[in-house]
């Protein structure tokens, strides 16, 4: 159940941070869902990094997620226009 729980979190987080970063973006849900997911872990080894999470924990909060998956986003965006320009 928790792993359920957390894909739906990633789904919310990585859909907020396509929300926030601007342009267009191809890909559905799942690229939502993995991108958000990607974001919690990106945010919770940063966090670690700077000493908000102690060593146990596996996952960021709420605004660390956010802010690893707008990350994430913004990285994937980069990437996708410079494969376009090619």
């Amino acid at each position: 159940m928790s792993i359920i729980l957390f894909l739906l979190f990633g789904l919310i987080v990585g859909a907020i941070a396509r929300f926030i970063v601007p342009g267009a973006e191809r890909g559905g849900w799942v690229v939502s869902m993995l991108l958000g997911v990607a974001g919690s872990l990106l945010g919770a080894l940063v966090g670690r990094a700077v000493g908000i999470y102690s060593e146990g924990e596996t996952t960021g909060g709420f605004f660390i997620s956010l802010l690893g998956a707008v990350i994430l986003v913004a990285g994937y965006h980069a990437i996708a226009r410079r494969r376009a320009m090619v």
